[in-house]
């Protein structure tokens, strides 16, 4: 994407009333909205997040399909997600919002038991062992996300990495977390939630047309 159009988009985002664009300062010293973000949303419906939301098309896709719970998608570049943005506001989705903000703060920007769900769509698996702190299912995330997530709250995980997929399976195992449910190819196998087969993002299209299988966990963090 050419200079232009990003410097455009982040122009834009300032003009959504969906996106909201905090510094870090503004999130690590309280805040604003941590704990009440049904004023933003104008009611009590639950809360969900999709952590690394790129286009934002996970995010705008759920938030059609279940329009009595509300959706944020968290990401740090902008120029992505503007188009989920620009999309949930020309379709009158008032049940969307986007964030621009580093995923690692999300137990700064959520009060304890504020969040539903959280959906990880198609992270980055980070393979290499000293990159092993940045994949976003590591147990230091899990730990934010238990933090976050009311008591019966679960975690997706949707990727086309099966390395991703094995390593995520066998440290919640390992550390007595209950996975619900899981598949290893799933528009081969049957039983995956409509929710996972019936959104497909941007790259998930991209790795469907390689012939890679796309897997799926759902999981609970244990307290």
């Amino acid at each position: 994407m050419g200079s232009k159009n990003k410097l455009k988009r982040f122009k834009e985002n300032e003009t959504f009333d969906n996106v909201i664009q905090p510094t870090r300062d503004a999130v690590t010293n309280g805040f604003e909205l941590k704990g009440k973000w049904s004023t933003f949303f104008k009611n009590d419906n639950p809360i969900v997040l999709e952590l690394g939301c790129g286009k934002g098309e996970y995010t705008v896709g759920l938030a059609r399909m279940n329009p009595n719970k509300n959706y944020i998608g968290i990401d740090i570049k902008g120029a992505r997600f503007w188009r989920g943005a620009k999309t949930a506001l020309e379709e009158g989705l008032e049940n969307v919002a986007f964030l621009r903000t580093q995923i690692e703060l999300v137990d700064q920007l959520f009060e304890e038991n504020e969040v539903s769900e959280i959906w990880i769509t198609f992270p980055d698996p980070q393979i290499k062992y000293k990159r092993t702190k940045h994949r976003m299912t590591n147990t230091v995330f899990l730990e934010k996300y238990r933090t976050i997530l009311q008591s019966n709250g679960f975690v997706h995980l949707k990727t086309d990495s099966e390395f991703m997929h094995g390593y995520t399976l066998g440290l919640l195992h390992g550390h007595g977390h209950e996975v619900i449910y899981a598949n290893h190819d799933v528009y081969k196998n049957e039983g995956s939630p409509d929710e996972v087969l019936m959104i497909q993002t941007f790259y998930e299209n991209q790795y469907l047309e390689k012939g890679k299988p796309i897997t799926y966990i759902q999981f609970r963090i244990a307290d």
